[in-house]
């Protein structure tokens, strides 16, 4: 290669590794297209695109309003867990159900506004179970919210729906011996579509996501509606089943560092809880929630598109940056080892014990070590968060958020002026000089007096 050549290539190498270093979102598309051979060859030579391995302030900055819909047995617990301690180490608010709402939005209504504990408002970030409601949404969060949510295949779904919540909903507790098979043999033998708790029957995906669970599946043009307003209110739809690769793409898309997105599984049943699905059931289980296969499909065919742009060699280095971080800081937290999945009953720390749906499901989570036996690493505190159960994380952080909108709370309205007794003798004086005539114009028959020292009823002062 002549001298020239050699310093035209190096010169292109350079800028292109610049524009990597610093562009945070570049791709080669954006340059020369996806069927460029030179950008592959490039691309594949300097790897990913860096996307802060440390922070730096020549990188973009970090995006801190997330609105995430929490779908049903999809991971969205481990999801919610990562965007909870998120907004914990950078003290964003975190908007959180009112107290009649528990630690849902008022699932299954729509979404409104209104099931939002005032304390947890102005938001930055949404992470509680919710039924779409878009334009509602857009009201508790940020004009500039990224719009996060996750899909997974329905069949796994289904099987773990009808499992979690067999003793909840009707249509799964009128199958005998709470057989599956028997279920998709006749599902309309069972389920009533307007009875509570029908939407974890049939179409929960499409539920959740604001849809019509019971829309007949040939209906292509609803279909396709259905799938273009996910499109436009969603800018990121994670996939289950492959959720590394999911986190690589929110992470690009929401430019945090690799400690942003790391996680431990969560929410999750023991061995003896799950069953497997012979051959036949997932065919029988996705015609029967063909809405939710078609929405599945698409998606999970939209997931691997966009990190067909990353790169293959991009995308496989992330997720082994993300797999050996992640072992690092369970390990850690854990005095060295993986954690050990345990039933609730034998989690010593209430805080950390998952809620059990019912005495046929065993939900499992994880039990700290002491700290003497834990070695020099995370903290006691990070530990903690990273297993804490969705219920338990959500009273923390309402109790927290609370606090500080009391502290704050002179801060948005002078306190009321607090009168002197002589003033409240004046007032008091001065409202029973107003009632005193309508006081004598008693009905017959009701008493003047209630009790000893002259105080009046509500009924006769109403």
């Amino acid at each position: 290669m002549s001298q020239k050549k050699f310093f035209l290539v190096l010169l292109v190498i350079s800028s292109v590794s610049l524009l990597l270093h610093h562009g945070g979102h570049f791709s080669c598309t954006s340059v020369c297209g996806s069927l460029c051979p030179w950008c592959r060859t490039i691309k594949a030579f300097l790897g990913c695109p860096s996307l802060r391995p440390l922070p730096s302030s020549g990188l973009k900055a970090k995006h801190t309003s997330v609105a995430f819909l929490k779908t049903h047995k999809t991971a969205s617990t481990t999801v919610q867990n990562i965007l909870f301690r998120f907004a914990e180490r950078h003290n964003l608010t975190v908007a959180l159900p009112v107290q009649a709402c528990a630690h849902q939005f008022c699932y299954p209504r729509p979404f409104s506004a209104r099931f939002v504990h005032p304390h947890t408002v102005p938001a930055r970030v949404v992470a509680s179970h919710m039924r779409l409601n878009a334009s509602e949404l857009r009201r508790v969060v940020p004009a500039d919210a990224v719009y996060v949510t996750i899909l997974r295949e329905p069949a796994a779904m289904f099987e773990s729906l009808f499992s979690y919540y067999n003793q909840h909903c009707l249509s799964f507790r009128r199958v005998p011996n709470g057989s599956l098979e028997a279920f998709l043999d006749d599902p309309w033998r069972y389920y009533r579509p307007e009875e509570k708790d029908s939407m974890y029957a049939r179409n929960t995906l499409t539920f959740d996501l604001g849809g019509e669970k019971d829309r007949p599946p040939a209906d292509a043009a609803y279909v396709a509606a259905l799938v273009g307003e996910v499109e436009r209110v969603f800018s990121l739809v994670m996939i289950a089943e492959h959720f590394d690769e999911s986190l690589v793409l929110l992470r690009h898309l929401l430019s945090w560092d690799l400690e942003d997105v790391l996680y431990v599984k969560l929410n999750m049943r023991s061995p003896g809880s799950r069953r497997s699905l012979g051959a036949g059931l997932p065919a029988r289980i996705r015609a029967w929630n063909a809405l939710d296969a078609q929405l599945y499909d698409h998606f999970n065919a939209s997931l691997w598109r966009r990190l067909a742009g990353l790169g293959a060699a991009c995308v496989g280095r992330e997720v082994r940056l993300l797999r050996r971080a992640r072992d690092r800081l369970v390990r850690g937290c854990f005095g060295g080892r993986l954690p050990q999945l345990r039933p609730a009953t034998q989690i010593r720390n209430k805080e950390l014990r998952p809620w059990q749906p019912s005495a046929r499901v065993d939900i499992v989570g994880y039990d700290l070590p002491h700290n003497g036996s834990r070695p020099a690493g995370p903290s006691q505190d990070v530990c903690l968060k990273l297993i804490m159960p969705e219920v338990q994380y959500s009273q923390r952080l309402l109790r927290i958020q609370s606090l500080r909108y009391r502290r704050g709370y002179p801060k948005r309205l002078p306190p009321p002026l607090r009168p002197t007794l002589a003033r409240r003798r004046l007032h008091v004086g001065s409202f029973r000089d107003f009632l005193g005539p309508a006081l004598n114009q008693r009905p017959a028959g009701s008493q003047t007096r209630a009790g000893r020292g002259g105080r009046f009823s509500r009924r006769q002062l109403s």
